[in-house]
């Protein structure tokens, strides 16, 4: 059996135990490299005057990390450039912040063939090459003009845009004809794999869709939708840790008999936090006798913020939850408490226990696994209530959620309502469906799924 070689923009190892600030990518591959040895490669995150190709190599948490640097101008045209402002935009159907700059898609195709020139020579006969996300679309295609024989698997966590939106793009049969150079592409959920069937049947001359099967461009691709899940037993052993008993504690102690919702998101357009904001000053209108019994705590990390429109969201949301405090806060009571930085994922835990109400509403998502942690978090006995977009890949799943449409400020404002004042009775057999769904699909499950499948013997043949 040959190693495996996961491949990333950034390579974030596990460091800890209880996994510090990991978000859900990194915990994911770290929990797929425990299986199988290997190597994990990417961009070490520093910038270099004159790009070089050398490689770092060490051992960090028990994983093999091989980095390269880039240039200022890679980071700007590859990662700031087609990466954030035209691939995540587009695909979070956002053609408004999508920015086509040629300059882009030219960065974006040289650090392409730059970690397929660096990550070669750590290939060898028979090693599995699994390739993650939007940054690397072309990989597998520079990495085929080298001569790589191997098996090759890509993973998309975001969600894959509509058709009509992604023939907004320029040249974006050229980025799903480089897909057809993977042996293996997985979706996030159904919704996504079937747009991109949608896609190859309709724009591609020569497509077709044979069940888990495509055939375009003169090849073939295997397809499916390989949900991403948490790690269930870590996650809940972090619960019973020092640090998440101490935040719970202390969140308990700051409620003073009201009830808490939560949300924690990146601080990103894509997850629908203005209008988060709006729905829950909604429901403090609609339902005036819950004024001063409950607040929400928005935890809202920052990201990206060399990118324009991060920096206009986050003003948007600054003005947005100034206004509803000063129009319904009292001497002893704020409704929003919005705070702008990160958080270990054990101190996360004791938050999510102590909140009433998850409320996970992007506008579009891959699937969030906020809405699984916050599940895994909840006291068997007295669980809270998860409010749930439909349109995360999540909603799959999680169908014992109330799923809204985050659009609607009424439907998410009656959701609220509904799941501060549900039974108790109630609460404890949604919870329960949904853990059971959280146990059997967490991320060993999907590790084994993708990399099972990648791994098949059999050979592609022609179309």
């Amino acid at each position: 059996m040959g190693r495996l070689i996961v491949v990333s923009n950034r390579v974030s190892p596990p460091r800890d135990a209880g996994g510090g600030s990991q978000g859900g990518l990194a915990m994911a591959l770290a929990a797929a490299l425990r299986e199988h040895s290997g190597v994990w490669f990417g961009w070490s995150g520093r910038t270099t005057e004159a790009y070089t190709g050398q490689v770092g190599v060490q051992r960090v948490g028990g994983v093999t990390v091989a980095t390269l640097d880039l240039e200022d101008q890679d980071v700007q045209e590859y990662y700031n450039g087609y990466a954030n402002k035209t691939l995540w935009p587009l695909f979070h159907h956002r053609i408004d912040l999508t920015a086509y700059e040629r300059a882009y898609g030219e960065g974006y195709a040289r650090v392409n063939a730059r970690f397929a020139e660096t990550v070669l020579p750590l290939i060898e006969p028979g090693d599995f090459v699994w390739v993650h996300d939007y940054h690397l679309i072309p990989l597998a295609q520079e990495l085929r003009r080298r001569g790589v024989t191997n098996r090759i698997g890509f993973f998309l966590h975001i969600p894959w845009p509509a058709r009509h939106m992604l023939t907004t793009l320029p040249r974006h049969a050229q980025l799903v004809e480089a897909l057809f150079d993977y042996d293996l592409a997985g979706f996030q959920s159904e919704d996504s794999l079937e747009a991109f069937c949608d896609y190859v049947r309709h724009e591609t001359p020569d497509g077709r869709v044979d069940g888990g099967r495509l055939s375009a461009f003169g090849r073939n691709l295997d397809v499916g939708a390989f949900p991403i899940g948490m790690d269930v037993a870590e996650f809940t052993a972090a619960l019973e840790g020092a640090t998440a008993r101490e935040e719970l504690e202390r969140m308990q102690a700051s409620l003073v008999g009201r009830q808490m919702i939560i949300g924690v998101d990146r601080l990103d357009y894509s997850k629908g936090l203005e209008e988060r904001f709006l729905a829950y000053e909604q429901f403090l209108i609609d339902n005036p006798d819950q004024q001063e019994k409950v607040f929400l705590l928005q935890i809202a990390t920052p990201s990206r913020e060399d990118v324009e429109a991060y920096q206009e969201i986050r003003g948007r949301l600054d003005g947005v939850s100034g206004r509803i405090n000063g129009a319904f806060a009292t001497v002893d009571w704020v409704p929003i408490r919005y705070v702008n930085r990160s958080y270990r994922r054990d101190q996360l835990a004791g938050i999510y226990r102590a909140a009433k109400v998850g409320l996970v509403t992007p506008l579009r998502d891959g699937m969030n696994l906020v809405a699984k942690e916050y599940v895994a978090a909840q006291d068997p006995a007295d669980p809270g209530v998860l409010i749930l977009s439909r349109f995360a890949g999540a909603a799959e799943q999680m169908g014992e959620a109330l799923i809204v449409n985050p659009f609607s400020r009424e439907d998410v404002s009656d959701a609220i309502a509904r799941g501060l004042a549900m039974p108790l009775n109630e609460r404890r057999r949604r919870w329960e469906v949904l853990m059971e769904g959280l146990k059997a699909t967490d991320v060993s499950a999907w590790r084994d799924r993708f990399v099972s499948a990648l791994m098949a013997p059999e050979a592609r043949p022609a179309p």
